[in-house]
């Protein structure tokens, strides 16, 4: 596990006009990925798209990302977008300073121009007016999604097979094939519970991947644990598969069962939620036998899909 995991044992069966401003471009969600794309806009409806040169009128030269009605301009007539305008003071082209000028003549161009979607290289092919294409952008089912790794800070994006070979290689995740899995979570001292996660596995399951969490928090005052399935795709695909998790021991167990959640919640999205198996520790520690002085569970659980 890479850094940022803790001590469990997982014994498994189974782009430079702006710097003078200190203002970094906002578009970050192809950073550290495979699928970054220049600027330019690329296709229009199926490949006839406005004219590139529009396109460059539009980008601000300080934050390199699309302008979008506000649009400000200097006396002279230089651009930029609405947030940059706040945070500087004089014209990143001809340094004059700033007034409160609209470009009225710019904002009518934006208005009228119909643009594919970004993440068309991902696949969707959808058309939209310059405005409506932004709204649509931030829940396109084709945006790259986020690591779903929570065991330290990650800031990598990708499509699901790129997150998968970057769970192996970067983050040392286990692997297994099946829809059936038998786990045993070891730590010599239950007593010190944070909140932290301590264990990821992925499951690759009927042509998908699934991610096991396991990791120990505060609920309130008192130490759980929780175990919890989130899906490698979109919510709507999810729900086409349950899952069951069961721990126990010396005659008693727990059993859960429920719908694996998206990687587009976060993982702190999911457990603030309780959406999964809780085990509260003195009944872990129960299950875990012997002096209680080490925990030792055995977490069983099944996926499977629903029928249409």
């Amino acid at each position: 596990m890479a850094p940022g995991g803790s001590n469990y044992q997982d014994i498994g069966d189974s782009r430079s006009g702006y710097a003078d401003y200190g203002i970094a471009p906002e578009s970050s969600e192809f950073k550290s990925s495979p699928f970054r794309k220049s600027s330019a806009i690329i296709g229009g409806k199926h490949g006839a798209g406005s004219n590139s040169a529009v396109h460059e009128l539009l980008e601000c030269p300080i934050c390199m990302n699309p302008m979008y009605p506000p649009i400000h301009q200097c006396p002279n007539g230089h651009t930029l977008c609405h947030k940059c305008k706040k945070k500087v003071h004089v014209c990143p082209i001809c340094r004059h300073e700033l007034g409160n000028i609209r470009c009225l003549a710019l904002e009518k161009i934006a208005e009228s121009l119909e643009l594919p979607c970004r993440y068309q290289i991902f696949g969707c092919q959808d058309i939209f007016t310059y405005q409506t294409r932004l709204l649509h952008e931030q829940n396109c089912r084709f945006r790259p999604y986020n690591c779903p790794y929570a065991g330290s800070e990650c800031a990598v994006t990708g499509d699901i097979q790129y997150l998968v070979t970057h769970l192996k290689d970067d983050h040392k995740v286990d692997m297994h094939d099946g829809c059936t899995f038998n786990h045993r979570y070891v730590k010599s001292n239950p007593q010190e519970v944070e909140n932290a996660t301590w264990m990821l596995t992925v499951f690759n399951c009927f042509g998908h991947q699934f991610c096991l969490h396991f990791e120990a928090f505060n609920l309130g005052l008192a130490p759980v644990y929780m175990a919890f399935l989130r899906f490698m795709g979109d919510d709507d695909d999810a729900k086409r598969f349950s899952y069951s998790l069961e721990v126990g021991g010396f005659s008693r167990k727990l059993t859960w069962q429920g719908v694996p959640r998206s990687i587009r919640d976060s993982h702190k999205t999911v457990r603030d939620s309780l959406d999964g198996l809780i085990i509260q520790r003195s009944m872990a520690l129960f299950f875990s036998g012997g002096d209680r002085k080490e925990l030792k569970l055995k977490i069983a659980g099944r996926i499977w899909r629903e029928p249409l």
